[in-house]
């Protein structure tokens, strides 16, 4: 929700892609809920709104149905872990633009 509302503040080009961005990691949640057999539109308008309300450690809990407190259920992923899965799929889709030729190479 943070990089949604950043992307508004750019303009052009940039406020596009980061929109774009933004964009995919919506898919996570929506694909979680999906594939765990859930309402996949209502947990993911659930979490958004408990995201907006300050409710940072709130997701999607996949054996009871609804959104719970991630940290109370000891739910915990290392960062790193993250951080390098967005990483290496920025990389991959920025070799992939730049093989279709839709971003200047520097």
């Amino acid at each position: 929700l943070k990089l949604a509302d950043f992307a508004k503040t750019l303009v052009g080009m940039q406020g596009f892609c980061v929109r774009a961005f933004a964009d995919a990691l919506d898919v996570i949640p929506y694909t979680l809920a999906e594939n765990a057999g859930l309402n996949a539109i209502a947990i993911v308008t659930e979490l958004r709104k408990r995201h907006r309300n300050g409710e940072t450690d709130a997701g999607i809990n996949v054996k009871q149905g609804c959104i719970s407190k991630m940290a109370q259920d000891r739910v915990l992923q290392p960062l790193l872990v993250n951080t390098s899965a967005i990483h290496l799929a920025t990389e991959c889709i920025c070799m992939i633009l730049k093989i279709d030729d839709l971003v200047l190479v520097r």
